[in-house]
């Protein structure tokens, strides 16, 4: 099974939200594929000793919320990411796409 998530954008809503700093947002191309990300964010996220508050939607593979608090991660499936369509809803707030080649995001404020 592919766990590499597709289309990775991160927004920076810190100046628009009172809940969050960062939204993480992802595609997955099937519902397996969705959970199979979900879940490996969360083991990875979990050694490195950070827990989330909640997560939501994990069942149905659509939409897997994913709160840890300054960065809130959302784990879709491409059709419901299109029809959600966050990255318009946000449109006014910095954000940074992701290359498929990028391993690891070190510091956002730089990139942003």
């Amino acid at each position: 099974m592919d766990r590499k998530a597709k289309d990775l954008v991160v927004l920076k809503v810190k100046d628009s939200s009172s809940f969050t700093d960062f939204f993480v947002i992802c595609s997955g191309t099937s519902d397996r594929q969705v959970k199979a990300i979900a879940d490996h964010v969360a083991e990875k996220l979990k050694k490195a000793g950070i827990l989330p508050l909640g997560i939501e939607g994990g069942n149905a593979g659509n939409w897997i919320l994913m709160d840890y608090g300054d960065v809130i991660i959302h784990v879709f499936y491409e059709p419901t990411r299109d029809f959600y369509d966050i990255e318009r809803l946000w449109s006014d707030v910095p954000s940074m796409a992701v290359g498929d080649d990028v391993t690891e995001i070190t510091d956002l404020t730089d990139n942003m």
